[in-house]
């Protein structure tokens, strides 16, 4: 992904303040001096007068508890920090640091909790700190995040204590924060500059035996041996009286949109994500080969209404809008209006172009709406449609059938995915390019059809 400082997460600071009605508390040691004093009750059973002990020596800890927290740093003299090593994706590992700073010279150990959200990690982080005289003091959590969109971070509550451990005080930092969760950044580059290199691996090998084809026109010139007759402008040759043919060059600029279905079948889960994740991921890393191929790309993400449309474009302004938009993608619960993405796509691109529609395919006997939308954009574009495939169906094939309730699971399996073939049969048939796909080989599957396409100049 380019420039991927501008998608980390700015730091946050604050200075911390006191925290509940009283700002003090006893640390461990604290009570562990007091059982040390009980020792006093043995002599006590012999001489009574040793009793007395025990409450001089309570009044001590006390004192000393009193002069350990007296000379603790206040609250207003710390400042916590929150700071961000890399972008926050998707399924990706990423650090977080915490850091303390004092504006004292004694030496101070803080145990800070971190209001992280469940999106970020299951359970709220809690980092022990040492922080030297003067000295900031830091220490890191692991995030991996399980949902796109924005993750919203709160508070960060500390206590912090002297070498003694006598007394601590507590005290909280006002650190909210709003950080955006992308889809899988190192998952979209990874697989992008894997692909292109092997797809250029194999066009320089095809290349040496034939020259690629085109279907952008460059110029006209007079006819020579081994031109294609099909070529040949007849317009041209009538005005000049010989035989005129038409030069092609590869296309270098064509508009590729990504339609994503974000209706209620794509919230089925796949493994750790739903289907709707995978597609995000994979509309991703289809966006970041096109633009490096110099295509311009646009987006229509769908559910009910119209969740996100973003024009085709091309460079680093509209890879990072992208991004944004396809981070906030959402599922809802209820089934996606197919017709108004189509004319939305309609309205939009009126030059054909390339159109990648992802989305799932109801388990119903009528035709499901997607597949007539679908149909309705052949005439003006070339579509490539590709429906998330059934992992779970694809197990339950693979095994031979032990029973009864086996059978009758298998054969219904059996419908279906006959069901699902004839749907993608009809949309082939009328000039799609239609096909099926897991969940987890969805990127690389969308990669290389779009990589074939622009090979073979079918756009």
């Amino acid at each position: 992904m380019s420039e991927p400082a501008r998608l980390v997460p700015p730091r946050c600071s604050a200075r911390a303040k006191g925290w509940g009605r009283w700002p003090g508390a006893f640390a461990p040691r604290f009570f562990l001096a007091l059982l040390v004093g009980l020792v006093w009750l043995g002599p006590a059973w012999w001489n009574p007068r040793y009793a007395y002990a025990l409450p001089v020596w309570d009044a001590l800890v006390l004192i000393l508890w009193w002069r350990d927290w007296a000379r603790l740093p206040r609250p207003e003299q710390l400042e916590i920090a929150r700071d961000w090593s890399e972008p926050v994706s998707l399924g990706s590992s990423s650090q977080v640091k915490l850091e303390v700073r004092a504006e004292s010279l004694r030496h101070i150990t803080a145990i800070l909790e971190d209001e992280a959200p469940v999106a970020l990690r299951p359970e709220p982080p809690l980092l022990e700190i040492e922080v030297a005289r003067g000295r900031a003091g830091s220490a890191t959590y692991e995030i991996r995040p399980r949902a796109r969109g924005d993750a919203n971070l709160g508070r960060v509550f500390l206590r912090y204590r002297s070498p003694l451990q006598l007394a601590e005080r507590r005290a909280v930092a006002e650190l909210a924060q709003t950080v955006r969760i992308y889809p899988n950044l190192q998952e979209a580059k990874q697989l992008s500059l894997y692909l292109i290199r092997s797809r250029q691996i194999e066009l320089e090998k095809r290349i040496q035996h034939r020259p690629e084809r085109g279907r952008e026109f460059e110029s006209l010139r007079e006819y020579r041996e081994g031109d294609e007759p099909r070529d040949i402008c007849w317009t041209a040759t009538a005005r000049r009286a010989r035989l005129i043919t038409k030069v092609y060059q590869a296309e270098r600029s064509q508009s590729v949109w990504l339609v994503v279905d974000a209706g209620r079948l794509m919230l089925a889960r796949s493994g750790p994500f739903t289907k709707l994740d995978y597609a995000v991921n994979a509309a991703l890393s289809l966006a970041h080969v096109a633009m490096a191929g110099g295509d311009a790309v646009g987006l229509v993400a769908y559910g009910r209404q119209l969740q996100s449309q973003l024009n085709a474009a091309r460079g680093s302004a509209q890879l990072r809008a992208m991004l944004d938009r396809l981070a906030l993608v959402h599922g809802e619960l209820v089934e996606a209006d197919h017709a108004r993405a189509a004319e939305a796509l309609l309205r939009r691109q009126r030059r054909r172009s390339l159109i990648v529609w992802v989305t799932d395919l109801a388990e119903t006997p009528a035709t499901p709406d997607v597949i007539e939308s679908a149909l309705r954009l052949l005439s003006h574009h070339l579509v490539l449609f590709v429906a998330m495939g059934q992992p779970d169906l694809d197990r339950l094939l693979a095994r031979r059938p032990e029973s009864t309730g086996d059978m009758y699971r298998y054969v219904a399996g059996m419908e279906l995915v006959h069901r699902r073939e004839l749907l993608l049969r009809r949309l082939r048939q009328q000039g799609a390019l239609a096909l099926e796909i897991v969940p987890g080989r969805l990127a690389v599957g969308l990669v290389n059809q779009y990589l074939q396409i622009k090979e073979r100049s079918l756009l």
